[in-house]
Protein backbone atom coordinates (compact mmCIF):
# COMPACT_ATOMS: atom_id res chain seq x y z
CA UNK A 1 0.00 0.00 0.00
CA UNK A 2 1.40 3.39 -1.29
CA UNK A 3 0.50 6.10 1.24
CA UNK A 4 -1.62 9.29 -0.34
CA UNK A 5 0.49 11.99 -1.94
CA UNK A 6 0.95 14.69 0.93
CA UNK A 7 0.08 17.55 -1.33
CA UNK A 8 -3.14 15.90 -3.00
CA UNK A 9 -5.61 16.91 -1.03
CA UNK A 10 -4.19 20.84 -0.38
CA UNK A 11 -3.94 21.19 -4.37
CA UNK A 12 -7.83 19.97 -4.77
CA UNK A 13 -8.72 22.49 -2.09
CA UNK A 14 -6.99 25.15 -3.86
CA UNK A 15 -8.67 24.15 -6.76
CA UNK A 16 -12.38 24.15 -5.66
CA UNK A 17 -11.33 27.59 -3.96
CA UNK A 18 -10.50 29.22 -7.40
CA UNK A 19 -13.44 27.70 -8.94
CA UNK A 20 -15.61 29.08 -6.61
CA UNK A 21 -14.15 32.28 -6.74
CA UNK A 22 -14.73 32.56 -10.44
CA UNK A 23 -18.29 31.57 -10.20
CA UNK A 24 -18.81 34.08 -7.33
CA UNK A 25 -16.98 36.82 -9.86
CA UNK A 26 -19.12 35.94 -12.70
CA UNK A 27 -22.31 36.06 -11.13
CA UNK A 28 -21.42 39.41 -9.52
CA UNK A 29 -20.75 40.64 -12.76
CA UNK A 30 -24.01 39.16 -14.33
CA UNK A 31 -26.04 40.63 -11.45
CA UNK A 32 -24.34 44.35 -12.07
CA UNK A 33 -24.92 44.03 -15.90
CA UNK A 34 -28.53 43.04 -15.04
CA UNK A 35 -28.86 46.71 -13.71
CA UNK A 36 -28.55 47.82 -17.12
CA UNK A 37 -30.88 49.44 -19.68
CA UNK A 38 -29.86 48.67 -23.30
CA UNK A 39 -32.34 51.39 -24.08
CA UNK A 40 -30.92 51.89 -27.40
CA UNK A 41 -31.27 48.17 -28.45
CA UNK A 42 -34.67 48.15 -27.08
CA UNK A 43 -36.07 51.68 -28.06
CA UNK A 44 -39.84 52.53 -28.06
CA UNK A 45 -39.68 55.31 -30.92
CA UNK A 46 -39.55 54.10 -34.85
CA UNK A 47 -36.81 55.83 -35.52
CA UNK A 48 -34.42 54.55 -32.53
CA UNK A 49 -36.23 51.03 -33.96
CA UNK A 50 -35.05 51.74 -37.36
CA UNK A 51 -31.45 52.69 -36.61
CA UNK A 52 -30.96 50.04 -33.83
CA UNK A 53 -32.32 47.24 -36.73
CA UNK A 54 -29.55 49.37 -38.99
CA UNK A 55 -26.44 48.74 -36.40
CA UNK A 56 -27.69 45.00 -36.00
CA UNK A 57 -27.29 44.28 -39.63
CA UNK A 58 -24.40 46.17 -40.38
CA UNK A 59 -22.35 44.29 -37.24
CA UNK A 60 -24.24 40.99 -38.40
CA UNK A 61 -22.73 41.28 -42.26
CA UNK A 62 -19.05 42.36 -40.82
CA UNK A 63 -19.62 38.59 -38.27
CA UNK A 64 -19.86 36.88 -41.79
CA UNK A 65 -16.23 37.69 -42.24
CA UNK A 66 -15.25 37.46 -38.37
CA UNK A 67 -16.86 34.20 -37.16
CA UNK A 68 -15.39 32.35 -40.02
CA UNK A 69 -11.44 33.98 -39.58
CA UNK A 70 -11.91 33.36 -36.01
CA UNK A 71 -12.94 29.44 -36.41
CA UNK A 72 -10.79 28.65 -39.22
CA UNK A 73 -7.99 30.01 -37.07
CA UNK A 74 -8.46 27.73 -34.28
CA UNK A 75 -9.12 24.73 -37.05
CA UNK A 76 -5.72 25.24 -38.90
CA UNK A 77 -4.02 25.24 -35.18
CA UNK A 78 -5.03 22.01 -34.34
CA UNK A 79 -4.94 20.45 -37.81
CA UNK A 80 -1.66 21.53 -38.89
CA UNK A 81 -0.01 20.95 -35.21
CA UNK A 82 3.37 19.40 -35.27
CA UNK A 83 2.34 16.19 -34.01
CA UNK A 84 -0.50 15.36 -36.58
CA UNK A 85 1.39 14.01 -39.37
CA UNK A 86 -1.70 13.03 -41.42
CA UNK A 87 -1.92 16.64 -42.10
CA UNK A 88 -0.35 17.80 -46.21
CA UNK A 89 2.43 19.26 -46.14
CA UNK A 90 3.32 21.10 -49.44
CA UNK A 91 6.08 23.84 -49.40
CA UNK A 92 5.67 24.63 -52.77
CA UNK A 93 2.43 26.08 -52.51
CA UNK A 94 2.20 29.44 -53.99
CA UNK A 95 -1.21 30.30 -55.52
CA UNK A 96 -4.74 28.95 -55.49
CA UNK A 97 -7.47 30.95 -57.75
CA UNK A 98 -10.32 29.41 -55.81
CA UNK A 99 -9.00 30.87 -52.52
CA UNK A 100 -8.48 34.30 -54.47
CA UNK A 101 -11.55 34.24 -55.23
CA UNK A 102 -13.18 33.79 -52.35
CA UNK A 103 -11.02 36.03 -50.09
CA UNK A 104 -11.71 38.59 -52.42
CA UNK A 105 -15.43 38.21 -53.62
CA UNK A 106 -17.11 37.53 -50.13
CA UNK A 107 -15.93 41.01 -47.99
CA UNK A 108 -16.14 43.01 -51.53
CA UNK A 109 -19.83 41.87 -51.58
CA UNK A 110 -20.17 42.71 -47.86
CA UNK A 111 -18.72 46.16 -48.75
CA UNK A 112 -21.41 46.42 -50.88
CA UNK A 113 -24.37 45.51 -49.13
CA UNK A 114 -22.91 48.18 -46.05
CA UNK A 115 -22.80 50.88 -48.79
CA UNK A 116 -25.98 50.06 -50.30
CA UNK A 117 -27.89 50.40 -46.33
CA UNK A 118 -25.96 53.06 -45.67
CA UNK A 119 -27.22 55.32 -48.70
CA UNK A 120 -30.64 54.69 -48.10
CA UNK A 121 -30.69 54.66 -44.57
CA UNK A 122 -28.96 57.72 -44.18
CA UNK A 123 -31.32 59.47 -46.58
CA UNK A 124 -34.57 57.46 -44.88
CA UNK A 125 -33.50 58.60 -41.63
CA UNK A 126 -32.77 62.18 -42.17
CA UNK A 127 -33.42 64.18 -39.06
CA UNK A 128 -34.57 67.07 -41.55
CA UNK A 129 -36.70 65.36 -43.02
CA UNK A 130 -40.39 64.81 -42.34
CA UNK A 131 -41.70 61.49 -40.97
CA UNK A 132 -43.81 59.51 -43.66
CA UNK A 133 -44.79 56.80 -41.41
CA UNK A 134 -45.13 56.36 -37.42
CA UNK A 135 -44.33 52.47 -37.15
CA UNK A 136 -44.00 49.48 -39.63
CA UNK A 137 -46.84 49.26 -42.16
CA UNK A 138 -47.95 52.43 -40.59
CA UNK A 139 -47.77 55.79 -42.60
CA UNK A 140 -48.52 59.38 -41.21
CA UNK A 141 -52.20 59.71 -40.81
CA UNK A 142 -53.18 62.37 -43.39
CA UNK A 143 -55.18 64.25 -40.60
CA UNK A 144 -52.45 64.15 -38.05
CA UNK A 145 -50.74 67.87 -37.48
CA UNK A 146 -46.91 67.10 -36.14
CA UNK A 147 -46.74 68.34 -32.68
CA UNK A 148 -43.71 71.05 -32.23
CA UNK A 149 -41.22 71.51 -29.98
CA UNK A 150 -38.80 74.45 -29.50
CA UNK A 151 -35.77 72.98 -27.41
CA UNK A 152 -33.20 75.19 -25.84
CA UNK A 153 -29.81 73.72 -24.00
CA UNK A 154 -28.95 75.73 -21.10
CA UNK A 155 -26.06 75.65 -18.52
CA UNK A 156 -27.05 73.09 -17.22
CA UNK A 157 -30.42 72.65 -17.81
CA UNK A 158 -33.20 72.10 -21.09
CA UNK A 159 -36.30 74.05 -21.83
CA UNK A 160 -39.09 73.19 -24.22
CA UNK A 161 -41.36 75.48 -25.47
CA UNK A 162 -44.57 74.72 -27.27
CA UNK A 163 -45.72 77.28 -29.80
CA UNK A 164 -49.08 75.68 -30.55
CA UNK A 165 -49.61 75.07 -27.04
CA UNK A 166 -47.99 78.57 -25.42
CA UNK A 167 -46.63 76.94 -22.74
CA UNK A 168 -42.99 76.41 -21.73
CA UNK A 169 -41.21 73.63 -19.22
CA UNK A 170 -37.76 73.41 -17.93
CA UNK A 171 -36.49 70.17 -17.87
CA UNK A 172 -39.14 67.85 -18.56
CA UNK A 173 -41.15 67.25 -21.83
CA UNK A 174 -43.86 65.56 -22.88
CA UNK A 175 -45.65 63.90 -26.00
CA UNK A 176 -48.47 62.04 -27.37
CA UNK A 177 -48.23 58.60 -28.28
CA UNK A 178 -48.25 58.31 -32.29
CA UNK A 179 -47.39 61.72 -33.20
CA UNK A 180 -44.86 63.08 -34.98
CA UNK A 181 -43.04 65.50 -33.26
CA UNK A 182 -40.59 68.22 -35.07
CA UNK A 183 -37.88 69.12 -33.04
CA UNK A 184 -36.58 72.76 -33.34
CA UNK A 185 -33.03 72.65 -31.59
CA UNK A 186 -30.54 75.44 -30.36
CA UNK A 187 -28.32 76.94 -27.49
CA UNK A 188 -28.14 79.63 -25.63
CA UNK A 189 -24.65 78.99 -24.79
CA UNK A 190 -22.09 76.65 -26.04
CA UNK A 191 -22.60 73.29 -28.07
CA UNK A 192 -24.23 70.41 -26.83
CA UNK A 193 -26.13 67.42 -27.75
CA UNK A 194 -30.07 66.50 -27.45
CA UNK A 195 -30.73 62.77 -26.83
CA UNK A 196 -33.44 61.08 -26.35
CA UNK A 197 -32.19 57.53 -26.73
CA UNK A 198 -35.59 55.81 -26.41
CA UNK A 199 -36.90 58.35 -29.35
CA UNK A 200 -34.27 59.14 -31.76
CA UNK A 201 -30.38 59.54 -32.12
CA UNK A 202 -28.45 62.21 -30.80
CA UNK A 203 -28.19 66.11 -32.88
CA UNK A 204 -26.29 69.05 -31.91
CA UNK A 205 -27.57 72.00 -30.33
CA UNK A 206 -25.70 75.13 -31.31
CA UNK A 207 -26.14 78.45 -30.30
CA UNK A 208 -27.52 81.08 -33.04
CA UNK A 209 -28.16 78.07 -35.40
CA UNK A 210 -30.99 75.99 -35.47
CA UNK A 211 -31.18 72.25 -35.94
CA UNK A 212 -34.16 69.99 -36.68
CA UNK A 213 -35.11 66.48 -35.72
CA UNK A 214 -38.27 64.75 -36.34
CA UNK A 215 -39.04 61.71 -34.46
CA UNK A 216 -42.15 59.93 -32.85
CA UNK A 217 -42.72 57.44 -29.63
CA UNK A 218 -44.93 54.50 -30.06
CA UNK A 219 -45.08 53.48 -26.47
CA UNK A 220 -46.76 55.11 -23.46
CA UNK A 221 -43.89 55.45 -20.62
CA UNK A 222 -41.45 57.55 -18.75
CA UNK A 223 -37.88 57.96 -20.29
CA UNK A 224 -34.64 59.83 -20.15
CA UNK A 225 -33.14 62.54 -21.99
CA UNK A 226 -29.70 64.03 -21.80
CA UNK A 227 -26.77 65.65 -23.13
CA UNK A 228 -24.44 63.84 -24.87
CA UNK A 229 -21.87 66.13 -25.30
CA UNK A 230 -19.59 67.89 -22.28
CA UNK A 231 -20.38 71.29 -21.75
CA UNK A 232 -18.89 72.15 -18.04
CA UNK A 233 -19.40 71.00 -14.59
CA UNK A 234 -23.02 70.67 -14.69
CA UNK A 235 -22.67 68.16 -17.55
CA UNK A 236 -23.45 65.15 -16.18
CA UNK A 237 -26.84 66.67 -14.07
CA UNK A 238 -28.01 68.23 -17.74
CA UNK A 239 -30.71 65.48 -17.95
CA UNK A 240 -34.91 65.71 -18.03
CA UNK A 241 -37.45 63.59 -17.98
CA UNK A 242 -39.64 62.86 -21.44
CA UNK A 243 -42.67 61.65 -20.91
CA UNK A 244 -45.02 59.51 -23.61
CA UNK A 245 -48.53 59.99 -23.09
CA UNK A 246 -52.03 58.71 -24.84
CA UNK A 247 -53.85 62.14 -26.01
CA UNK A 248 -55.84 62.54 -23.18
CA UNK A 249 -52.52 62.18 -20.50
CA UNK A 250 -51.15 64.80 -22.88
CA UNK A 251 -54.16 67.36 -22.45
CA UNK A 252 -53.80 66.73 -18.87
CA UNK A 253 -50.21 67.43 -18.76
CA UNK A 254 -50.95 70.33 -21.23
CA UNK A 255 -53.39 71.70 -18.65
CA UNK A 256 -51.22 71.57 -15.46
CA UNK A 257 -48.12 73.55 -17.37
CA UNK A 258 -51.00 75.99 -17.69
CA UNK A 259 -52.48 75.90 -14.31
CA UNK A 260 -48.50 77.27 -13.29
CA UNK A 261 -49.26 80.57 -13.36
CA UNK A 262 -45.70 81.34 -14.23
CA UNK A 263 -45.17 83.81 -17.60
CA UNK A 264 -41.66 83.36 -19.80
CA UNK A 265 -40.46 86.70 -20.82
CA UNK A 266 -37.64 87.97 -21.85
CA UNK A 267 -36.39 88.95 -18.32
CA UNK A 268 -37.04 85.72 -16.53
CA UNK A 269 -35.57 83.68 -19.57
CA UNK A 270 -32.67 85.75 -18.39
CA UNK A 271 -32.66 84.98 -15.61
CA UNK A 272 -33.56 81.28 -16.55
CA UNK A 273 -30.66 80.84 -18.42
CA UNK A 274 -27.63 81.50 -15.52
CA UNK A 275 -25.04 78.25 -14.57
CA UNK A 276 -27.27 76.24 -12.65
CA UNK A 277 -27.33 72.64 -11.71
CA UNK A 278 -29.95 70.24 -10.91
CA UNK A 279 -32.58 72.50 -11.82
CA UNK A 280 -36.23 71.46 -10.56
CA UNK A 281 -39.10 71.00 -12.76
CA UNK A 282 -41.08 73.77 -13.64
CA UNK A 283 -43.97 75.09 -15.97
CA UNK A 284 -44.28 78.27 -17.82
CA UNK A 285 -48.38 78.94 -18.75
CA UNK A 286 -47.12 81.66 -21.37
CA UNK A 287 -44.32 82.51 -23.32
CA UNK A 288 -43.46 85.97 -24.53
CA UNK A 289 -44.33 85.81 -28.56
CA UNK A 290 -41.27 86.18 -30.10
CA UNK A 291 -39.23 84.49 -27.58
CA UNK A 292 -37.45 81.37 -29.03
CA UNK A 293 -36.59 83.54 -32.11
CA UNK A 294 -34.86 85.91 -30.02
CA UNK A 295 -33.07 83.22 -28.35
CA UNK A 296 -31.87 81.86 -31.91
CA UNK A 297 -30.99 85.58 -32.85
CA UNK A 298 -28.77 86.20 -29.44
CA UNK A 299 -30.57 89.38 -29.10
CA UNK A 300 -32.70 88.00 -26.37
CA UNK A 301 -31.11 91.19 -23.72
CA UNK A 302 -31.75 94.32 -24.81
CA UNK A 303 -29.80 96.71 -26.83
CA UNK A 304 -28.85 93.09 -28.61
CA UNK A 305 -28.53 92.73 -32.21
CA UNK A 306 -30.20 89.81 -33.57
CA UNK A 307 -28.23 87.72 -35.84
CA UNK A 308 -30.40 88.06 -38.58
CA UNK A 309 -29.99 91.79 -38.82
CA UNK A 310 -26.45 91.35 -38.41
CA UNK A 311 -26.79 89.56 -41.87
CA UNK A 312 -29.08 91.46 -43.02
CA UNK A 313 -25.99 94.43 -42.98
CA UNK A 314 -23.60 91.91 -44.21
CA UNK A 315 -25.32 91.40 -47.45
CA UNK A 316 -26.02 94.88 -48.08
CA UNK A 317 -22.12 95.41 -47.93
CA UNK A 318 -22.02 96.58 -44.00
CA UNK A 319 -22.39 100.02 -42.50
CA UNK A 320 -19.80 102.64 -42.09
CA UNK A 321 -21.58 105.30 -39.95
CA UNK A 322 -22.45 102.87 -37.41
CA UNK A 323 -20.11 100.28 -37.31
CA UNK A 324 -18.98 101.08 -33.95
CA UNK A 325 -22.40 101.23 -32.21
CA UNK A 326 -23.09 97.35 -34.51
CA UNK A 327 -19.80 96.20 -33.22
CA UNK A 328 -20.79 97.18 -29.51
CA UNK A 329 -24.44 95.37 -30.24
CA UNK A 330 -22.69 91.72 -31.25
CA UNK A 331 -20.30 91.64 -27.98
CA UNK A 332 -22.52 88.53 -27.13
CA UNK A 333 -19.99 86.38 -25.29
CA UNK A 334 -19.76 89.34 -22.42
CA UNK A 335 -23.33 89.13 -21.35
CA UNK A 336 -22.37 86.85 -18.36
CA UNK A 337 -19.22 88.77 -17.59
CA UNK A 338 -21.31 92.01 -17.43
CA UNK A 339 -23.77 90.55 -14.70
CA UNK A 340 -21.18 89.36 -12.79
CA UNK A 341 -21.85 85.96 -13.20
CA UNK A 342 -18.16 84.56 -14.20
CA UNK A 343 -14.66 85.12 -12.78
CA UNK A 344 -11.90 86.60 -14.57
CA UNK A 345 -8.96 84.64 -15.90
CA UNK A 346 -6.37 83.42 -13.73
CA UNK A 347 -3.45 84.52 -15.74
CA UNK A 348 -2.49 87.41 -13.53
CA UNK A 349 -0.01 87.61 -11.17
CA UNK A 350 0.49 84.29 -11.77
CA UNK A 351 2.07 84.41 -15.38
CA UNK A 352 3.09 87.82 -15.26
CA UNK A 353 0.50 88.54 -18.03
CA UNK A 354 -3.14 90.38 -17.99
CA UNK A 355 -6.46 88.93 -17.69
CA UNK A 356 -8.05 88.89 -20.95
CA UNK A 357 -5.20 91.28 -22.91
CA UNK A 358 -3.85 90.96 -25.70
CA UNK A 359 0.15 89.91 -24.47
CA UNK A 360 1.26 86.85 -25.22
CA UNK A 361 3.09 84.16 -23.09
CA UNK A 362 6.77 84.66 -23.43
CA UNK A 363 8.57 83.70 -26.31
CA UNK A 364 5.83 84.55 -28.78
CA UNK A 365 5.32 86.98 -31.34
CA UNK A 366 2.77 90.08 -29.88
CA UNK A 367 -0.55 90.49 -32.16
CA UNK A 368 0.28 94.08 -32.64
CA UNK A 369 3.97 95.35 -32.33
CA UNK A 370 2.72 98.83 -31.55
CA UNK A 371 0.12 98.45 -29.40
CA UNK A 372 1.07 95.71 -26.98
CA UNK A 373 3.96 97.09 -24.51
CA UNK A 374 6.06 98.21 -27.41
CA UNK A 375 6.57 94.50 -28.55
CA UNK A 376 7.69 92.91 -25.32
CA UNK A 377 6.86 90.39 -23.19
CA UNK A 378 8.34 91.39 -20.30
CA UNK A 379 6.43 89.91 -16.76
CA UNK A 380 4.85 92.64 -15.38
CA UNK A 381 3.28 93.23 -11.90
CA UNK A 382 -0.23 95.44 -12.77
CA UNK A 383 -2.57 94.23 -15.25
CA UNK A 384 -3.27 96.33 -18.03
CA UNK A 385 -6.64 96.73 -19.91
CA UNK A 386 -5.38 94.83 -23.19
CA UNK A 387 -6.10 96.05 -26.67
CA UNK A 388 -9.49 96.02 -27.80
CA UNK A 389 -9.82 92.17 -26.45
CA UNK A 390 -10.72 93.27 -22.75
CA UNK A 391 -13.51 92.17 -21.77
CA UNK A 392 -15.87 94.88 -20.35
CA UNK A 393 -16.94 94.94 -16.83
CA UNK A 394 -14.04 92.33 -16.37
CA UNK A 395 -12.64 92.51 -13.13
CA UNK A 396 -8.35 93.14 -13.35
CA UNK A 397 -7.06 92.45 -10.24
CA UNK A 398 -4.97 89.13 -9.52
CA UNK A 399 -6.43 85.57 -9.75
CA UNK A 400 -7.43 83.82 -6.46
CA UNK A 401 -4.72 83.12 -3.69
CA UNK A 402 -4.67 79.51 -3.90
CA UNK A 403 -4.15 79.72 -8.04
CA UNK A 404 -1.36 81.59 -7.35
CA UNK A 405 0.44 80.15 -4.56
CA UNK A 406 3.80 78.20 -5.00
CA UNK A 407 4.71 74.69 -3.66
CA UNK A 408 6.46 75.07 -0.14
CA UNK A 409 8.24 71.94 -0.13
CA UNK A 410 9.68 69.92 -3.66
CA UNK A 411 7.41 67.64 -5.20
CA UNK A 412 8.07 64.34 -3.74
CA UNK A 413 7.61 60.74 -5.47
Amino acid sequence: MHPAHPIACPRWSYALKSRSLRILALLATAGLLAGCNMTVMFPSGDVAVQQRNLVVASVALMLLVVLPVIALTFIFAWRYRASNTDAPYDPEFHHSTQLEVVIWTVPLLIIIALGAMTWIGTHTLDPYRPLTRIGPNKPVPPDVKPLTVEVVALDWKWLFIYPDYGIASVNEMAAPVDVPISFKITSSSVWNTFFVPAMAGMIYAMPAMETKLHAVMNEEGNFTGQSAHYSGSGFSRMNFGFRSLSQQGFDEWIAKARSAGASLDRDVFLKLEKPSEEEPVRYFASVENGLYEAILGLCVAPGQMCVSEMHHIDRMGGTAEGSEENRKRLDYDNRRLERGDEPSGATFPASGRPPQGSVQPQGMMPRDQNMSRGGVNAPETQPDQGQGNALPGADRGPAPAQLNSQPTDGHKH
